[in-house]
This record gives C-alpha cells, structure tokens and sequence, in this order.
C-alpha cells in the first residue's frame, strides 16, 4: 500500500526550512536545491509542494507571521489577568516587537522578508495585509481599554494604533542591529502602553 503523505504537514516543514535558509543567507539563499537539503526531503518532493520559488516564499511568510501570531495568543493566555486591557496591549506589542532573545530569529526572517517584499508584490501584499490586521487589532484593544477605563477615553483608536505600530515596527528593527536591546526596548514599550492610561 503507498505510503500516505501530509503534504500540508511537509509544506510546513518545508517553510521552516526556507526560514531557517533565511535566516543566514536571506531570501536569494533559499533555492529550491538548497532547501530541499535543509528540509532533508527531495527536490522532487519540494517541486510537488510548491511550482515555483516565490509560492514557496510566499507560503513561508504566511507561516511565519501566523506563528508569530499564535505565539502572541499563547503570552495573552498565560498572562496572570487576561481580561486587563493593559495587559494584553502590553503582551501583544511585546510579540509584534520581537525584542526577546527567543525572538530573534523571527524578527531577523522577517527583515529579510520585508526587505524582498519592496521587489515582490505577492509577499508585499501578504504583509500589507498583515500590517492592517494588527492595526484593527491594536485599535479594537485601545477601543477595549477605554471601555473598561484603563485607557483614555479622549484617544482616537485608530490614531493610536496607526502610531503604536510603526513605533513597535521600529524597534524591532533598532533591536536587530543591537542599538536597543531587550531591556530598554521592554521599557519603551511599557512607556507607550502608560501613556494611554487614564
């Protein structure tokens, strides 16, 4: 009997593989040979997953902002009160900043990824998108706030969260090159958070 294969299992590993080329040699470092020895599987077998280079980019970007996500969802729900505004604004720009050691390599792909996407409409599109989910995201937890009067009840939402994110965008990038590392960085966060308190 053929053995049955989980192709949406092996496109995820296959992503991983593609970060982990990423990582260390960027976007260019990620050819079909060379992650198919990084993934430890055929060529073949990368081929029958993904007909070309940027599907198989695209679906990596996809996987790693949804990672980043569940992550941010995992740091909510171990938060000691989940239902504080504070602290899930607080918990969900620690994970977008990808400032922890932990941290590191994702924040480090997803320059790299940026960086392609300025050449590479299908991956702009996949982070514009992603730009403007995190924004409601972060307008709806300022909105969220204020109705339990931790936050301002004058700040506009959407102006906030059109602010705090290019502001958290930033310093993930001043972390990456080691002007602002871990500790100040949590620190500057906890500033923009306390500047929306009541």
């Amino acid at each position: 009997m053929p053995k049955q294969v989980d192709y949406e299992a092996r496109r995820r590993h296959i992503a991983e593989a593609v970060c982990d080329l990423i990582d260390r040699h960027g976007p260019e470092g990620a050819t079909l040979r060379d992650v198919a020895r990084q993934a430890g599987v055929s060529m073949g077998a990368v081929q029958r997953c993904f007909a070309t280079k940027d599907e198989m980019l695209v679906f990596a970007l996809r996987h790693i902002t949804e990672r980043v996500t569940e992550q941010g969802k995992a740091e909510i729900e171990a938060s000691a009160a989940p239902e504080s505004a504070v602290t899930l604004l607080s918990a969900t720009l620690r994970t977008l900043a990808l400032i922890e050691p932990d941290q590191q390599r994702d924040a480090r792909i997803m320059a790299a990824f940026t960086a392609h996407a300025a050449t590479n409409p299908p991956l702009a599109e996949i982070l514009r998108e992603a730009h403007a989910k995190t924004r409601d995201l972060l307008a709806w937890l300022v909105r969220y706030g204020q109705q339990t009067e931790e936050f301002r009840g004058d700040l506009d939402a959407d102006l906030a969260a059109e602010t705090l994110l290019p502001l958290v965008e930033g310093l993930t990038t001043l972390a990456l090159v080691g002007h602002r590392p871990t500790v100040p960085a949590r620190d500057t966060l906890t500033r923009l958070v306390a500047a929306l308190l009541m």
